[in-house]
């Protein structure tokens, strides 16, 4: 009987393709270019960021912009005027940051899922998902109140962060991150948060899974970025982890990226090996590659990805290989 060849997810042709420094002039948008997501246009590619100005007492805010790519050599076409959605009032859950970003076409409207950050005293921050609707193409949001849609609970008593949105089979999918301890390490406190998943029927309230969905397999994991679509009969995850502490600095325990597989959208099964992507010798990704997004464009599929810490430089890109057999 013949060996049955695994699939694997091998990419080529990768750079990086946006630098928030390109734009000097921008104040808002001093460093960092994270967690890329998709809208795909006619002609060109909607990318949306999160990115930071310089910090007030070393104190950073995050705030999430687009930037549109041509479909054809991914060449820059422009970059948004201001934030897509400004950051919330004082006292609110996403006072002082807007980061991650993933949006979603509904009609005529696009509806977007981000995490809202707030400061802490005991630990830096804490975040909640919140959600906000734009009439306009993308450009700019509104919240849909001033409150977030996923909040914590019993289960999940702090960080419900990462949210990526999917729709399959006319249910909403919210795939984020959950907090489930912060580790003191050297004097400061360390977040642990695993990969979850809530549905809904309408995109505004939510069903909790109640469930951890991906396996770890290292002590103290830290999952990110579940990035899910539907490809040859199949649910494919990639996403990102690291070890909870020394991560900044040892290349060795900072984020890489992990694949998981799945036919019902509960139950995924976990297989690195079939995500052949690692950070490279040289490069603004010799440290380390994390937040995946993938997309398909001409019938090729990409993948976005952020290198050294966690995507100061921007986001780059690659492009999967083609398979032999």
């Amino acid at each position: 009987m013949a060996e049955t060849t695994k699939t694997t997810y091998e990419w080529t042709n990768r750079r990086l393709l946006f630098s928030p420094q390109r734009d000097t002039d921008i104040d808002w948008m001093d460093a960092f270019a994270q967690a890329p997501s998709v809208l795909e246009r006619d002609t060109y590619l909607r990318i949306y960021f999160s990115c930071r100005p310089k910090p007030i007492d070393g104190r950073y805010v995050s705030y999430s912009a687009y930037v549109d790519v041509d479909k054809r050599d991914f060449s820059i076409l422009r970059v948004s005027e201001q934030p897509v959605l400004a950051l919330g009032e004082r006292g609110t859950f996403d006072e002082f940051g807007i980061y991650p970003f993933s949006a979603i076409d509904v009609g005529d409207e696009v509806h977007a899922y981000y995490g809202g950050w707030t400061r802490c005293t005991s630990v830096p921050f804490n975040v909640n998902v919140g959600k906000a609707v734009s009439q306009n193409g993308g450009k700019t949001f509104e919240r849909i109140g001033p409150g977030p849609v996923l909040s914590y609970t019993l289960d999940e008593p702090f960080v419900l962060s990462g949210p990526k949105i999917r729709r399959f089979n006319d249910t909403w999918y919210l795939f984020y991150i959950a907090g489930r301890e912060w580790l003191m390490h050297e004097g400061k406190p360390e977040p642990v948060y695993k990969i979850r998943l809530a549905t809904s029927a309408d995109g505004v309230n939510w069903v909790k899974q109640e469930r951890d969905l991906i396996e770890s397999i290292i002590p103290y994991e830290a999952q990110a970025s579940p990035d899910v679509f539907y490809e040859n009969g199949s649910y494919h995850m990639f996403f990102c982890y690291r070890d909870a502490t020394d991560y900044r600095k040892n290349p060795e325990r900072t984020y890489r990226l992990g694949y998981a597989s799945s036919q019902d959208l509960l139950n995924w099964t976990r297989d690195d090996d079939v995500m052949r992507f690692t950070r490279l010798d040289v490069g603004f990704d010799d440290e380390m590659v994390a937040y995946p997004h993938t997309f398909v464009v001409g019938g090729k599929r990409y993948l976005l990805y952020l290198g050294n810490e966690v995507g100061r430089a921007g986001f780059g890109i690659a492009e999967r290989k083609e398979e032999t057999t």
